[in-house]
């Protein structure tokens, strides 16, 4: 029995350059060949002929391809389908956090050895399904000019780096198509390790790998006992986001206030940060949420924070999240003058998705009896399969974005006094999108039910 054994993780925090790959991100389709074993076709289904009324037409944004547009908008309906199981599986006391684009990132690299139902399903559990079939048929070169347009910014002002790796048994022969795609489009070189040799010396390697690329901030991704010497193939995936906000929090207005964590009746004290200026803010009575959109400089990415009312729980908010809604929300914002009080906080995930993926559909490639990944070995071997897969990731809020050296406990006085003004007070739990905001990109995304428990 052979494990094609997968594990990947996201982080926000320290970034890294990347070594420079080849440039695919001034390439036309024509000039780089990117095509995997098998292509995906999505079966049309035959409809009674009826009229319908058309659809109107969604307007790409400017400067964007319309197939890197459809590639992301497929991404972020993955991300909220994704966080919403998640979310069903975890405590309502339980803070989540994870990166959605990490996750799309390295089974995109399994899809380019896939067939048959397994391919199926991946794009369909992906939400790939949903884009046309030009975009489809070249899946992997538009996701490439994806990663250019995240990856690849004139701004400098936040740093948004991804960076990739295929770790493969020394003694077998991978197909080249796909070494050469991995590397080209995801950058992800392969590193011969002697898994049958020393399968834990392996698993050392590949964590000490993530370790420094984070600068110790994930370590182990790989738990103890996973990485077998039956193990194949390891691919790692790991988005670091580093920003400054556009208008920093004063550390001289944080203060000890109140938080209310769900089902708990009883406040804790959280350092909450506190200032007063223009932002795009807007109330949705009827859906029962408050939203406010935090920049960080350079104005291409932002969090978004969903707080629900003190009426409405947290879990009716996420039961009907949808893109649709989140987009018609942040349409719907606009900029005021707007006090915000929002509680510093650092928030660590880490979970096997395997289970979760298989919840929503992803079921053959898990299983040894169904898997079909014969673009991964030189041959076309279909003896392959994924025995697990792990997501880790790390966020820190703090007064100057993410990640400062210094924490402060001052009581201040002094705030503003002014009765009429527009609040947003994060004193109960909200949910947390960092995206980039010109094609609505999800980088990662969570909730912080609890910020006292750190």
């Amino acid at each position: 029995m052979h494990l094609f054994y997968f594990s990947f993780l996201g982080l926000l925090g320290s970034v890294f350059s990347q070594s420079k790959q080849p440039d695919i991100c001034l390439a036309k389709p024509k000039d780089i060949p990117l095509t995997p074993m098998c292509v995906y076709r999505k079966v049309q289904e035959v409809e009674e002929v009826e009229e319908k009324e058309p659809l109107p037409l969604e307007q790409t944004p400017e400067f964007t391809n319309p197939r890197v547009w459809e590639l992301s908008k497929a991404n972020a309906k993955f991300a909220i389908d994704f966080y919403k199981n998640v979310a069903d599986s975890k405590k309502d006391t339980e803070n989540i956090f994870m990166s959605p684009l990490s996750i799309s990132q390295a089974f995109i690299m399994a899809k380019l050895g896939a067939c048959n139902n397994t391919l199926k399903q991946l794009m369909e559990v992906f939400r790939f399904d949903t884009i046309s079939e030009k975009a489809s048929d070249q899946i992997h070169f538009f996701f490439a000019k994806l990663n250019c347009r995240l990856f690849r910014k004139a701004n400098k002002s936040s740093e948004l780096v991804s960076v990739s790796r295929l770790f493969g048994d020394k003694y077998l022969n991978f197909n080249q198509t796909y070494q050469d795609i991995s590397e080209i489009v995801y950058g992800a070189k392969l590193w011969p390790l002697n898994f049958k040799g020393d399968a834990n010396l392996s698993r050392e390697i590949i964590n000490n790998w993530v370790s420094n690329k984070t600068e110790k901030r994930i370590t182990d991704v790989i738990p103890k006992g996973a990485i077998t010497p039956d193990t194949i193939l390891v691919l790692v995936n790991a988005i670091y986001f580093k920003g400054l906000w556009k208008s920093k929090f004063d550390p001289e207005n944080t203060n000890l206030d109140q938080f209310y964590p769900a089902n708990n009746p009883m406040a804790c004290l959280a350092q909450t940060m506190y200032q007063e200026s223009m932002f795009s803010y807007g109330f949705f009575k009827d859906d029962g949420v408050q939203i406010l959109e935090l920049p960080y400089k350079g104005d291409d990415i932002t969090m978004v924070l969903v707080l629900p009312s003190i009426e409405t729980p947290l879990k009716l908010v996420e039961q009907k999240l949808t893109l649709e809604k989140l987009g018609d929300w942040l349409a719907k914002s606009s900029k005021v003058q707007l006090s915000v009080y929002l509680p510093r906080f650092r928030v660590e995930d880490s979970f096997s998705v395997k289970e979760k993926l298989k919840e929503m559909g992803l079921v053959d490639l898990f299983d040894p009896s169904t898997a079909k990944l014969p673009g991964i070995i030189a041959g076309g071997r279909d003896d392959l399969y994924v025995s697990d897969a792990f997501h880790k990731a790390f966020l820190e809020v703090n007064e100057e974005g993410t990640e400062a050296a210094a924490s402060t406990a001052v009581l201040v006085t002094g705030r503003s006094l002014n009765l009429h003004r527009n609040v947003f007070k994060a004193n109960r739990p909200f949910l947390i999108f960092i995206r980039e905001v010109a094609i609505n990109a999800i980088l990662f995304m969570g909730r912080v039910s609890n910020p006292c428990s750190e």
